[in-house]
């Protein structure tokens, strides 16, 4: 259950059209890119991680639909961001400000934006220091909160866009949102087996 890596010339040569298409024709594939241009093919996750990244998603999609002021989004959405990378984090958030800038056509690809939240739940075969490098990765490409859940270890690192990383030790907890999510909720007792 470890990743796949492919890099290059080929891969570092696909415009991002080409990227979009090789992603759809593999679409039972985990497929992620940095910022090098490799691409990272990922098994899928547990049955259990599937189940704490649905709860996860479940709380943010219920919170996005009742505050209204954005949208959630899925393990399965791909963003591409500034740094031409394209990731798709366990849950995210854009705001409605945001989306709207887009066009349809872009709406219908991997979007070229940074969600303003990101949460990542690490799996059994994540390694937690790599979780924590693609954390800062969202930071740097414009989220302005990225939280990395592991259920693992019961323990939360939150990271913000001013440059702060709180880390939270257990999942009797809630833990609230900032900025334009300061609203958000996550319920840690929730995911805790």
């Amino acid at each position: 259950m470890e990743t796949f890596v492919l890099k290059g010339k080929v891969t570092g040569g696909l415009t991002d059209e080409e990227f979009f298409w090789f992603c759809q024709e593999n679409k039972d594939l985990r497929i992620e890119r940095n910022s090098k241009l490799e691409i990272y093919i990922m098994s899928p996750v547990t049955s259990l991680s599937g189940f704490w990244n649905m709860e996860i998603s479940r709380q943010l999609a219920n919170w996005a639909v009742n505050d209204g002021s954005g949208m959630a989004f899925d393990s399965s959405s791909g963003f591409t961001l500034p740094d031409r990378s394209v990731l798709s984090p366990d849950g995210s958030w854009v705001s409605n400000e945001k989306w709207n800038l887009l066009s349809e056509e872009e709406k219908n690809r991997f979007a070229p934006i940074c969600p303003e939240f990101v949460i990542e739940v690490r799996s059994k075969s994540d390694h937690i220091d790599d979780l924590r490098k693609k954390m800062k990765i969202w930071i740097s490409n414009g989220a302005e909160l990225a939280w990395l859940i592991d259920p693992i270890e019961q323990v939360s690192y939150l990271f913000s866009a001013v440059g702060s990383e709180k880390v939270l030790r257990g999942f009797e907890q809630k833990i609230r949102g900032e900025g334009k999510v300061n609203k958000f909720v996550l319920d840690l007792s929730l995911i805790k087996i």
